[in-house]
């Protein structure tokens, strides 16, 4: 399989992934986001330490001015939990993760700014179709939609958009994924460690089982969405990241009993098809 449609793969399993952590999140009740978060990303750095060693995999340790790109991949990434934690908690999850899934509009930007990959215009329709898509969703003016979890769900797509651009810069440079999921985990743990020493809630033992299990799909995220900005250019797959949309809305139906309204219904349409015209032209431009 070629590296760009491993990519393609890979961020499709991601968001499927990210989509069941944000219903656990939600399913966990009423408990401090940084707790939560907390406990998300203790999961995934003992996943990815078991990883590093049962793989003996040899880590590649960034250059100097790759431990700028780790460090702020990092920084914006427990920036970016923090903020989604905050929506999924507020908003109906269908809405936090579309607002989430902004990133990839932000991750195309900061690639075309910081990576200097190159954008077609055809690429730039596509990526504008999804967001007008995203539009119907949010419904802005009209929804009635809680306005500071609102920007503080655009905030999380922000700083996602950065931090993914980050992994593609490390990925480029040869840095191993799971040494990335390994760091930013535990610097993220580190991070909220203050706050959860000073303001820990008691758990009951189904709240601490639904938290591990939000643990280990948002590692296996992790972990998926860096192999994928490592096999391929942002420019090409980010735009699949939307499929978790779709994830999100189907699994919030069924475990949570949420139904997005007909104007949701229409932006979903608008960013898949946007998705498989994406997917179709770049097959042409391979065959060709």
């Amino acid at each position: 399989m070629k590296p760009k449609y491993k990519g393609i793969l890979f961020i499709i399993i991601s968001a499927f992934s990210f989509a069941c952590m944000n219903v656990f999140v939600r399913m966990s009740g009423d408990l401090p986001v940084i707790q939560k978060a907390f406990f998300r990303n203790l999961i995934a750095f003992f996943i990815a330490c078991g990883i590093l060693m049962k793989n003996r995999e040899k880590i590649v340790f960034p250059k100097c001015r790759g431990w700028i790109d780790l460090m702020a991949r990092s920084f914006f990434g427990t920036a970016g939990i923090f903020a989604n934690f905050y929506a999924v908690d507020n908003l109906v999850v269908s809405d936090a993760s579309i607002l989430n899934k902004l990133s990839p509009f932000f991750v195309i930007l900061f690639s075309y700014i910081l990576l200097k990959e190159k954008m077609k215009p055809f690429q730039v329709f596509c990526v504008f179709m999804a967001f007008m898509g995203t539009l119907f969703v949010i419904k802005p003016g009209a929804s009635g939609m809680p306005l500071i979890p609102s920007l503080v769900g655009l905030f999380s797509g922000l700083c996602a958009g950065i931090a993914y651009t980050c992994v593609r810069k490390l990925g480029l440079q040869g840095v191993s994924g799971s040494f990335i999921v390994l760091f930013f985990s535990g610097f993220s743990c580190l991070i909220s460690l203050p706050f959860i020493v000073m303001n820990f809630a008691p758990m009951t033992i189904i709240q601490t089982v639904i938290l591990i299990m939000a643990g280990v799909a948002a590692a296996g995220g992790q972990f998926f969405i860096t192999m994928a900005y490592s096999y391929a250019p942002a420019k090409e797959i980010s735009i699949y990241d939307y499929s978790q949309i779709i994830f999100a809305t189907v699994l919030s139906f069924f475990v949570l009993g949420q139904i997005p309204d007909y104007l949701s219904f229409i932006g979903y349409g608008i960013i898949i098809g946007a998705s498989g015209i994406m997917f179709i032209y770049n097959n042409k431009r391979v065959s060709n």
